[in-house]
């Protein structure tokens, strides 16, 4: 099954990229940005598309295992990415909140390449043979002081959001190498105190949580995005209104050919639409997990877990702002939501998938003289 589950990767993600291209088409040309061309942000995204199938490409052609020796090349060069967004006029701050910076042709966000850099570092740390981590300090202090770093230099820009994403799928590599289930308690209960405690003290957070428990009440304030996407579902209907024809993207529902894109896809193309993309992002995720479970090494292992976690938990955070299951948090949605940072470092997640399945563990036949069937092993 394994051997056909990267194909089967492949055209989920290939389907989700297509589908995007298709809802930006035909969402964007409303947005206040598009500055009156219609195709603005479709050809933007198309060049961001390119960028990332040649960096796809590279990851799925190199070997991974030369990462394992200079993962912190890349930790130290997302640290100082992550510090050039306090220095104006480097440093972009939109909305609050300082999160990119000024390319000259355009803007990246750094803590994009931080979740790179959090994955290499941690399938590093983890696939180490000359300590132990069954103890605190190994296992669970030195490892998160290390991440915490970069973690904290992405919540001083107020990222919310990718400071949780990164450390959902530090705590999920950590279980899945074995760490002490007390600890990894310990450490979620601790990241949820921390997000509780500082929502409640910023006021734009406040209000979103407030939004979130009562969306109704602030439909015009807080929970303006929320509600709109909820009236886009339900508008929407089982068969859609159909393709082009949705109204909430008439500056209805701010930034929806951005985090907000998945009620124009229920909108436009109606349940259906939107279960199967629900079902795409499943198949990543099982597909992907089958591939990082016959790696080669445990490096390669705890690498591509660590690549289909960081895909999988951005998915369901968005799925679930946007359909009031949580709080609103600008996050967007993988392949599919306009934005080139995001979209080139999913595309090279995606191959490196496709490079620890290209090194994975062969199998080879091997004929039982018990049972008289064809019985399979890995080789050694």
């Amino acid at each position: 099954m394994h051997k056909n589950a990267i194909y089967l990767l492949i055209i989920a993600v290939s389907g989700l990229i297509a589908l995007g291209l298709v809802m930006l088409f035909s969402t964007s040309a409303f947005a206040q940005e598009s500055r009156g061309d219609m195709y603005f942000f479709v050809k933007r995204q198309g060049l961001w598309l390119c960028v990332g199938l040649a960096v796809a490409l590279v990851a799925a052609c190199v070997d991974y295992h030369h990462c394992r020796k200079y993962w912190w090349v890349l930790f130290a060069g997302s640290a100082i990415l992550l510090t050039l967004c306090f220095i104006p006029p480097i440093g972009q701050r939109i909305n609050g909140s300082s999160r990119w910076i000024n390319l000259g042709f355009g803007v990246l966000q750094p803590s994009e390449v931080a979740k790179i850099a959090a994955i290499f570092f941690l399938a590093w740390w983890f696939s180490r043979t000359d300590i132990t981590f069954r103890c605190f300090k190994n296992g669970l202090a030195l490892p998160m002081s290390i991440l915490g770093s970069l973690m904290l230099l992405i919540l001083l820009e107020v990222d919310m959001g990718n400071t949780a994403l990164i450390g959902g799928t530090a705590v999920g590599v950590m279980f899945i190498a074995g760490a002490a289930l007390r600890w990894l308690g310990l450490l979620v209960l601790s990241g949820l105190a921390g997000i509780f405690l500082i929502a409640i003290n910023l006021s734009e957070r406040q209000g979103r949580l407030l939004a979130f428990m009562n969306p109704e009440k602030y439909s015009l304030g807080e929970g303006l995005q929320q509600w709109q996407a909820l009236i886009a579902f339900g508008s929407g209907g089982i068969g859609g209104l159909g393709l082009g024809e949705g109204r909430q993207k008439m500056l209805y529902l701010p930034y929806a050919h951005t985090d907000f894109i998945f009620p124009m896809i229920g909108e436009e193309l109606g349940l259906l639409a939107t279960l199967l993309t629900v079902a795409a992002y499943l198949t990543i995720c099982l597909c992907g997990g089958l591939v990082a479970a016959n790696a080669r090494d445990r490096f390669g292992m705890l690498l591509g877990f660590g690549a289909v976690l960081m895909i999988s938990l951005q998915a369901c955070v968005n799925i679930g702002v946007t359909t009031s299951l949580l709080p609103n948090k600008g996050m967007p949605l993988p392949f599919i939501s306009y934005g080139g940072s995001n979209l080139v470092v999913c595309l090279f997640l995606i191959g490196l998938l496709v490079n620890i399945h290209r090194q994975g563990r062969p199998l080879v036949p091997r004929f039982s003289a018990a049972l008289l069937r064809p019985h399979f092993e890995p080789r050694v």
